[in-house]
């Protein structure tokens, strides 16, 4: 058992997602940064979907009532344990009593917490993660409080015996500004001018506090779209479109850029000018409020072995970790 102290500013119980049912409007929810969450599951035995804490800025402070194994990747939270400092991307072995602290972020914006085993919490329509716009999933729902109390799973063999592993660096991803999110440009980007398509890509954008789980909402230039007669069906507004359905990653452009992220609704009436490939949305997810993004544009091919050297990446820092 987990006993929780501090929530932290917000965090969550999430896994990789609960996909099939987008159909009937249910986002997946899930990490925001796969691959943190990936990796911090590999480092403690536990399979890619096990349940993590997702922890935003700020992390957790909680006690554990029996021994663990645990691992903390993704932002720098200068996490700590009794005290002592910690380190990340690293297994690390906790004693029944111990009380582990996880401070602001320096660098990133998002932290996962593993334990071997998992969260134990209930499934819901087959994932773990939290949705808190529909209270469903995760700990009750919502974000972690104080006097929350988490169950963990039976630890995988082995698990012990990876107590002092350390993620070699060249696997530890940076989330400097300078890298610049690809993006897959369509499905409405027509309805832009030539100098807003143009201007998407060359802007320096900046994440404005409207930045969660549900959208990161950019700031920068007004991008223009043609005039024309709207369609039956959409609405008055140029950057309406009749209805479509909303990929996970898909740029609106109500007024500026929203890039819709793992809870956001999946469907509407806004023009989706572009849309983030899969293998980059962990790197804006890591991106801080006032933080510049770039994009860069690609293919859909490029998109696709974007995804695919991801994928292999992951099995080969499991096959490093088991080795």
């Amino acid at each position: 058992m987990i006993d929780v102290h501090e929530g932290g500013i917000s965090s969550t119980v999430q896994d990789l997602g609960r996909t099939g049912h987008y159909h009937i409007g249910m986002p997946p929810s899930g990490a925001m940064d796969e691959y943190a969450h990936t990796v911090a599951n590999y480092l403690v035995g536990n399979d890619a979907d096990a349940a993590t804490i997702e922890m935003t800025y700020q992390g957790i402070t909680a006690t554990f009532d029996d021994d663990a194994v645990i691992a903390i990747t993704g932002a720098d939270m200068s996490p700590e344990l009794n005290g002592d400092p910690i380190g990340s991307w690293e297994t690390v072995a906790v004693e029944a009593g111990d009380e582990l602290s996880v401070q602001f972020a320096t660098d990133g914006a998002r932290a996962y917490l593993a334990v071997a085993g998992g969260i134990d919490v209930p499934e819901v329509m087959g994932s773990r993660s939290t949705y808190t716009l529909v209270g469903i999933g995760g700990h009750e729902g919502r974000g972690l409080e104080a006097g929350d109390e988490l169950s963990v799973g039976e630890p995988p063999n082995g698990s012990v015996d990876l107590v002092g592993t350390r993620l070699p660096d060249e696997y530890i991803p940076e989330y400097a500004d300078e890298n610049a999110v690809r993006i897959v440009v369509g499905l409405t980007s027509y309805r832009l001018t030539d100098e807003a398509r143009a201007t998407l890509c060359d802007a320096e954008w900046t994440v404005s506090a409207e930045a969660d789980r549900v959208g990161y909402r950019l700031e920068g230039p007004d991008l223009e779209f043609e005039e024309r007669e709207q369609p039956f069906g959409a609405g008055t507004d140029p950057s309406n479109v009749v209805d479509l359905g909303y990929p996970i990653g898909s740029i609106q452009v109500p007024q500026q850029p929203i890039v819709l992220m793992q809870d956001a609704v999946t469907g509407g009436g806004y023009a989706t000018v572009g849309t983030v490939i899969s293998a980059d949305r962990g790197l804006l997810a890591q991106r801080q409020t006032h933080k510049t993004v770039s994009f860069e544009s690609v293919d859909v091919e490029e998109a696709i072995d974007a995804r695919t050297r991801r994928s292999e990446r992951l099995k080969e820092i499991r096959s490093v970790i088991d080795g």
